[in-house]
């Protein structure tokens, strides 16, 4: 059998006879005793200084031998200890202790298949302090040709879709619109609208149009976090004065609810903007489907376009968007996933320094490469004004942003289509600068030459109970709630994504050119070369039939460092490299009784096979044993961050990389995933397509379960792209086998089953892995 996990984190581990853990473990969580006996004790300890190991009630001492350099290992004596979890107590010096009921039991022999280090360092890798959030100074990517920038442009589009569950892209099922009448003037008609931007998920707002059938421009416009929202009316923003001086321009301006605002009551607003007391599992268990504020209003801004071009009175070809603050970020996210439209302004909001501080402007993904600047630019060619000011964030547009985003646009040789002009003022929306907007708006969508001093004329709002879609504040009757849209987004797109998947090896190949860049934007991957790994031997030892080789690699350019043992057979026959991701760590794959190799990593090298062991973020080394590492906490982490499961995937690609190109390759990889590796190496084969053959340990998780997904390896979005049938899927046609399985990994093989002709229940078994079954497997 496989050693268990007995912590989440390090290497705490227990064989029927030994029970090894790093001191940080001990310290935090104690030790589980599975019966009471007498244990002899172990410390690795530097030994210039005295040192104190306490389990439950017993105390030993080891006296300090300052001949000694470095940490060492020493037997500190026995302790008959009681059965069931103890607290432990360790001087500082102490950094990781075995208890042990044998009596030739050498510590340091069993380490040397533990550890790359011999001292209790971490590894180094660099990516659990990275500092990246809304406020972190960013600076533009250097893009030098057209084709290089979309390189990069295409990725970003996919990770806006995926982030926001549109990949496939929703079903556009009727918008229902209703229009009521709220006053016409001579020069304009103001109207009341709703329509369903999803069943039953109502969008609701304002049509300010032109009198006459057109056909005239459309602007949609979202209003961004103003206390009042679409009905802002002050000197520092005014809705209603944009939207009806666009239609006495000759322009069909609509503007419309953020969720939870004024007429927008099926959700919250606590559950869309800052301020809400929604919990992080809440989160977790909607963002596994692409469910969140940025979504909800992104989705809401794509419809609000379908309702403009359903106008009879509207150009479809001349669609517009402008909005300020949240509303800005509304506009570009829009832009970028939406060529519909021609012109925008996005205003305040475009900036190095702030991302946005609320959650409907920070999905997961969107930013793991890119801040607002590369988001803006995906608008080029086409028309933007950027409007800034001089008291917030976009302070540095006209050096800054300003001419980052025309360096795109110059590209296209269309560098005039860019513009900016910045205001002596706060944040705002103010007449300055819609004034700025109207002339731009004027000059791309209405032509001529009159627009260069165009100014606002004065207006009058119409009074808000008058432009309100539904009296009072109550959601409206008939419709669903906010769990009911939810539930039913959920529905729908698990039923999306299953109608993706293929049904012979002809619809493998379409489903590929879909899922796996899917994946790979999803996780922020990457498939590396051997070139771009910083690899350093650490140490070689001889052994005989085989090799035991230290390494630490990873890509500089993402701060990896992964500790690996590669073990080499000394014979030329081979049958290629292993690969293992073991959940608990490299340390779980030796032998802790007897040192050297475990039972699994000793029937494959008798099998002819190179192994490769390492520990993926946040696992064994990565961890000094003395202090765990923890993650840096930052806002809105999986806006610009993998998440650690993403991250352990990347490794696993890293270490195939390496296992398939560096110094001791030797032949096809295969992929043996463990405990919490067996996900991992799912994923990484399904975007790897080199990998030959790959054994997953399902271990025994409940990949049907959302709270499953959102309490352990969480992704964002990866149910809604299919989770592990989308995995098991693209590892065909190549052999594969899983272990240690549930129902749900049964029904999840189906497709892989119909495309290899191989039957489910032969390819998912419940039965658990053993080194026996791991080499079948691989034959």
């Amino acid at each position: 059998m496989i050693p268990m996990l007995l912590a989440l984190f390090g290497t705490a581990l227990q064989t029927p006879n030994v029970i090894w853990a790093d001191a940080f473990e001990a310290r935090e969580s104690g030790i589980l005793l599975g019966a009471a006996q007498t244990y002899q004790v172990w410390a690795w300890a530097e030994l210039k200084d005295a040192s104190e190991i306490t389990l439950g009630t017993v105390t030993l001492s080891l006296a300090a031998d300052p001949a000694q350099s470095g940490y060492q290992w020493k037997r500190a004596g026995t302790a008959t200890l009681p059965q069931g979890k103890i607290g432990v107590a360790l001087s500082s010096n102490v950094a990781a202790i075995a208890l042990t009921t044998l009596d030739a039991f050498d510590p340091a022999k069993a380490a040397a298949d533990m550890r790359v280090n011999d001292q209790p360092n971490a590894i180094g890798d660099g990516r659990a302090s990275i500092d990246r959030d809304t406020n972190t100074l960013y600076t533009m990517t250097d893009f030098r040709s057209k084709e290089d920038w979309e390189r990069f442009a295409a990725p970003l589009r996919e990770k806006f879709l995926i982030s926001c569950g549109l990949i496939p892209l929703p079903d556009r099922t009727p918008l229902n619109a209703k229009i009521e009448d709220v006053a016409k003037h001579p020069d304009y008609i103001v109207e009341k609208v709703s329509f369903e931007a999803y069943p039953g998920f109502l969008v609701t707002g304002n049509l300010y149009r032109p009198v006459g059938n057109g056909p005239y421009p459309g602007v949609i416009c979202p209003h961004g976090h103003w206390a009042t929202g679409r009905f802002e009316n002050t000197e520092t923003c005014s809705v209603s004065a944009r939207c009806i001086t666009f239609a006495r321009m000759g322009m069909a301006a609509f503007s419309y609810d953020m969720v939870g605002y004024n007429d927008s009551h099926q959700f919250p607003k606590g559950w869309g903007h800052s301020g809400g007391n929604v919990s992080e599992e809440t989160r977790r268990l909607e963002g596994l489907w692409g469910i969140h504020p940025f979504a909800m209003q992104l989705w809401s801004a794509v419809r609000a376009l379908d309702f403009m071009e359903s106008l009879p009175y509207v150009n479809k070809e001349k669609l517009a968007c402008t909005g300020a603050s949240g509303g800005g970020t509304q506009t570009f996210a829009l832009c970028a996933i939406d060529d519909r439209v021609k012109v925008s302004a996005p205003v305040n909001m475009i900036s190095h320094s702030m991302q946005g501080g609320c959650p409907c402007e920070n999905a997961p993904i969107i930013r793991f490469n890119a801040s607002n600047m590369e988001v803006g630019s995906l608008m080029a060619p086409r028309p933007m004004m950027m409007i800034a000011a001089t008291g917030d964030w976009t302070r540095d547009t006209p050096t800054v942003e300003f001419p980052a985003i025309k360096s795109v646009y110059a590209l296209y040789g269309a560098a005039d289509n860019v513009e900016s002009i910045q205001i002596d003022a706060g944040h705002n929306y103010n007449k300055d600068s819609r004034e700025g907007v109207y002339r731009f708006f004027g000059k791309h969508l209405l032509g001529g030459d009159n627009w260069g001093n165009f100014t606002e004329p004065p207006f009058e709002m119409e009074a808000v109970d008058t432009l309100k879609v539904f009296p009072g504040e109550a959601a409206p009757e008939g419709y669903p709630a906010y769990e009911q849209i939810v539930a039913r987004i959920k529905d729908s797109r698990r039923a999306k994504w299953a109608a993706t998947l293929p049904k012979d090896a002809a619809g493998l190949e379409t489903f590929r050119r879909v899922a796996q860049p899917a994946l790979v934007n999803a996780m922020g991957l990457t498939l590396p070369n051997v070139g771009e790994l910083n690899v350093r031997p650490v140490g070689k030892e001889e052994r005989g039939d085989y090799t035991l080789v230290r390494l630490r690699i990873g890509a500089n350019a993402r701060k990896e460092a992964l500790p690996v043992l590669l073990y080499v057979p000394a014979s030329k026959a081979m049958k290629g490299t292993v690969v293992i991701a073991h959940g608990a760590g490299k340390a779980a794959l030796a032998d802790l009784e007897n040192g050297g190799p475990g039972p699994l990593v000793k029937a494959l090298l008798a099998d002819g096979r190179a192994v490769l062991a390492f520990d993926a973020f946040l696992t064994g080394e990565h961890h000094a044993p003395g202090k765990r590492t923890d993650r840096l906490k930052k806002s809105f982490p999986d806006t610009f961050l993998p998440t650690d499961t993403a991250y352990c995937v990347q490794d696993t690609l890293t270490a195939i990389a390496y296992a398939r190109g560096g110094e001791y390759a030797r032949g096809p990889v295969d992929l043996i995933g463990i405990g919490n590796g067996g996900l991992w190496c799912a994923f990484a084969a399904a975007v790897d397509s080199e990998v030959r053959a790959i054994v997953v340990d399902a271990n025994r998780f409940a990949a049907d379960d959302d709270a499953a997904w959102a309490a352990g390896p969480y992704i964002p979005s990866i149910r809604s792209l299919g989770d592990i049938a989308t995995a098991l899927t693209l590892a065909a046609p190549r052999a594969l086998a899983v272990f240690n399985a549930t129902e749900a990994w049964l029904a999840a093989a189906q497709p892989y089953a119909t495309i290899t002709g191989k039957a489910a229940d032969a390819v998912v078994v419940s039965g658990e892995t053993t080194p026996e079954s791991i080499v079948a497997a691989l034959q």
